[in-house]
């Protein structure tokens, strides 16, 4: 599996942004763009291996406990953006029933051996944890809409499965419905934007946006939708 090498965003003596690329491992990162070799570098936050965008790096053990407990839902202040490209029903290539925003609340479950996320109404097992994002619809195309998620949990493959259990399935995302796969192998989810306390000054609050990796007609869509 490899491991991330996307374009560096910002970065202080505590933490570093880079631009994940789709395609790449969240583990064992390597940081390209010019960003000097460190012997620690965490991962505070998984971005699934077909996903791009944000992804927020600690530098050494404070940061990355510091940053943990923020990410563990224990600062609202942490802000998960993603945009997201979605089919529409086959079909179907106008609008239709779908709330323009919604709140979704899940129960999530992993099945290990296929490696993916299912998302239930209620629980299921001592193991189901619950998964919580926000949508709403920010443009709409002839087969696709575009969607801005906030997400306020950060499960297995939550957004991916979320969406797949009310009809909608991620743009390349074969393991979670989608009719046909991306070239390249990655999906049309993005994490666009990141927000989250600056370890060296617990007051401050640091605001990352990362442009899409492929810039085509899709994406310039959405930016200007």
């Amino acid at each position: 599996m490899g491991c991330v090498m996307g374009l560096l965003l910002f970065q202080n003596d505590a933490c570093m942004v880079i631009n994940k690329l789709p395609g790449e491992s969240s583990e064992s990162p390597e940081i390209g763009a010019g960003a000097e070799a460190m012997d620690f570098l965490f991962p505070v936050h998984r971005l699934d291996v077909p996903v791009s965008g944000c992804q927020l790096l600690a530098k050494n053990a404070e940061a990355a406990a510091f940053l943990g407990t923020a990410f563990a839902g224990h600062d609202s202040r942490v802000e998960k953006r993603y945009w997201a490209i979605v089919e529409k029903p086959a079909g179907r290539t106008k609008s239709f029933a779908i709330k323009p925003e919604a709140e979704l609340v899940h129960w999530i479950s992993i099945d290990k051996k296929v490696n993916k996320s299912f998302a239930h109404p209620t629980k299921q097992n001592p193991m189901s944890k619950k998964a919580v994002l926000r949508y709403r619809i920010a443009g709409e195309g002839e087969h696709y809409l575009f969607l801005e998620i906030d997400l306020v949990t950060g499960r297995h493959h939550q957004i991916r499965a979320q969406l797949a259990a009310i009809g909608l399935y991620i743009k390349g995302d074969l393991k979670y419905g989608a009719r046909r796969s991306e070239k390249g192998g990655g999906i049309r989810l993005h994490a666009y934007s990141l927000a989250f306390p600056n370890p060296q000054d617990s007051e401050e609050i640091i605001r990352v946006n990362a442009k899409p990796p492929l810039e085509d007609s899709l994406w310039k869509a959405f930016a200007d939708s």
